[in-house]
């Protein structure tokens, strides 16, 4: 994240994304639990050793010095278990970046199970310390937090759970399928939330989009980009206030995932004197970081399927199967894209006048991203080339307009181009072709409802 892009203008959504994707967050909490419970444990126990009620048969009582080696024990063994999870994650991590790619990693990072893990474990170590350093000389002879080593046991064996589930989650975690099942649900959440758009303000006022687009780019002033890197969010919300303040219009022309260089054009605003208030506040609804995130750049999640699909379609790995599981499920989240994908591009203020005009990625070209390189890279197998064909099959019967189907028709005739290209074997062509019908009598039926209707 770099320092000058004015991190006040977060999303709530980016910043609980930001916390998602760290690793010392939920253990932070987990340590603040665990001192708020040793203040409670202490008290409970130095008003038993004050007399002021007495202890139930079920806490473990015993001298200072059994105490200790208790405490000693346990936070030394908790140490030690933190330091096999730390292993463990380091381990899965680098198994991440080797098989699945370095994009992956964040993945893994944000995954809410191995940060219980080591959260829990921290912070059975911390309370153990602090139990420990309690012990000492009262004014009735030796205090002994009775309750806190009892606790002490209890959170030992809660953490015993945790570990055997660790285990368990990490074992099914780095598993190829399950690693792109969640990449796909994190899509298809992501879909949700970009897809269905802003609800525009009743009233529509003022001049359309693509006159203000004119506009701005004949006589609009041009803002430049202050650092480079990838845009990662951007405040809409803000941006409109902003131009509706100054009573202009915001062109921009990078979208999240996009990669801008500092100094280099960024967006226009129209008309050009409100340039001088625009830029100076333009920078803190952005984010502009080192890396891609899924938080408004749904084009990601696309993008980290496919990468798997090439990966394991090189000669190095030569791994079929796995490149069939992440077509199926770009297929998926197509058909959802078809149903829901329209994103807001103008953003308007409460009287109905365009202030926003935004970058988003069209249906067009997701369906492109989802599939030309993996046609590219299939160039000779016939399995991969009937699975894309049947994907899009599958959205082609989900689409609604005429201009959905072209797209899609235009990447089955590429495939089938391909494979006669690239197949040998006439009968795989026959296989390949016959899939390819498909296609073209779900087009056929679907565009002939539609002239009917």
């Amino acid at each position: 994240m770099y320092r000058g892009v004015l991190s006040s203008g977060l999303g709530s959504h980016w910043r609980r994304e930001v916390l998602r994707t760290s690793l010392w967050f939920v253990p932070a909490l987990e340590v603040g639990a665990a001192i708020v419970l040793f203040a409670g444990t202490l008290a409970a126990d130095q008003g038993a050793y004050h007399g002021d009620f007495t202890l139930p048969g079920w806490v473990i009582s015993g001298s200072a010095d059994a105490a200790r080696q208790i405490l000693t024990t346990i936070a030394a063994a908790i140490i030690t278990v933190v330091g096999v999870v730390f292993s463990v994650i380091l381990l899965t991590l680098t198994l991440a970046s080797t098989q699945f790619g370095p994009r992956m990693l964040r993945n893994f990072i944000r995954d809410r199970s191995t940060q219980l893990t080591l959260g829990t474990f921290v912070a059975t170590f911390v309370y153990a310390v602090l139990v420990l350093a309690s012990i000492g000389i009262g004014t009735h002879g030796e205090f002994v937090p009775h309750v806190g080593v009892t606790v002490t046991l209890g959170l030992m064996v809660a953490d015993l759970a945790v570990l055997i589930y660790f285990i368990h989650h990490t074992a099914v975690s780095i598993q190829l399928p399950q690693v792109i099942a969640s990449i796909a649900a994190d899509l298809a959440e992501a879909i949700r939330e970009q897809g269905s758009g802003n609800p525009e303000p009743h009233p529509k006022a003022g001049p359309g989009a693509a006159e203000l687009v004119a506009r701005a780019e004949e006589g609009g002033a041009v803002l430049l980009a202050p650092v480079s890197g990838y845009v990662q969010f951007i405040k809409h919300q803000d941006l409109v206030r902003l131009a509706t303040q100054a009573d202009a219009v915001i062109n921009l022309e990078h979208r999240p995932g996009h990669f801008v260089v500092g100094g280099h054009r960024f967006a226009t605003v129209w008309p050009p004197e409100a340039a001088p208030l625009i830029r100076q506040a333009l920078g803190r609804a952005h984010l502009v970081g080192p890396h891609r995130t899924l938080s408004q750049d749904v084009s990601f999640g696309i993008d980290q399927l496919v990468e798997i699909a090439l990966r394991a379609l090189s000669a190095a790995v030569n791994d079929t199967f796995t490149a069939l599981t992440c077509i199926d499920w770009l297929g998926e989240n197509l058909c959802q894209i078809v149903a829901q994908w329209h994103p807001a591009r103008v953003r308007r203020d409460d009287q109905g006048f365009i202030r926003v005009i935004a970058a988003e990625p069209s249906y067009d070209r997701l369906v492109q991203r989802s599939f030309e390189k993996l046609r590219q890279s299939s160039l000779g197998q016939p399995a991969v080339m009937i699975r894309l064909l049947d994907a899009l099959a599958r959205i082609m019967a989900e689409t609604t307009s005429e201009g959905q189907r072209r797209v899609l028709l235009e990447q089955a005739e590429m495939i089938n181009r391909a494979c006669e290209r690239s197949v040998p074997e006439a009968g795989d062509r026959a296989d390949i072709q016959r899939r390819y019908e498909v296609v073209l009598t779900v087009e056929s039926r679907l565009t002939a409802t539609g002239r009917n209707t």
